[in-house]
């Protein structure tokens, strides 16, 4: 999921934004929310990379890349999450993350980044879906083996 590298969470803003190119004070940016709208941001804001995101697992020092939870959601949930991130409880999204990565850090790993984790395979589904395309491997060919030509006694 090279791609990844090419999109953003800025914090203190919903939403994810693609990386477009960086300016002289900052980046530009732009929304991946349907309007498109292109913006600057500073360089004093704090933007993550989602290729750069991983999830603390209970080992202490292991953790799972973004990619990794969002090829095992797409196994899972094909086109959408159907989860009511508005009104669940934390247990209910612990429960529910349990499924898709059954070692997280539930003292690290609050039911927050479940949420937006969620929120973020649902956008990037819809914006983005040649991003969880897999990338098919040509078949090998065969070279034919040369026939040799029979003498004639």
């Amino acid at each position: 999921m090279e791609a990844l590298q090419d999109v953003a969470h800025i914090a203190g803003r919903s939403g994810l934004f693609k990386i477009v190119k960086p300016g002289r004070s900052g980046v530009i940016v732009e929304s991946m929310d349907g309007n498109k709208k292109r913006e600057i941001v500073s360089v004093n804001a704090k933007v993550s990379v989602l290729k750069d995101i991983s999830i603390y697992s209970e080992e202490h020092d292991k953790s799972t890349p973004l990619a990794d939870i969002f090829h095992t959601l797409k196994k899972q949930h094909p086109d959408k999450i159907e989860f009511d991130t508005k009104n669940s409880t934390p247990a209910e999204f612990f429960t529910f993350f349990e499924v898709v990565m059954p070692d997280f850090d539930k003292e690290r790993v609050y039911s927050s980044d479940i949420k937006k984790i969620i929120q973020w395979y649902n956008l990037l589904s819809t914006e983005m879906p040649e991003l969880f395309k897999t990338a098919e491997k040509p078949e090998p060919k065969v070279k034919a083996k040369p026939k040799l030509a029979k003498k004639k006694d």
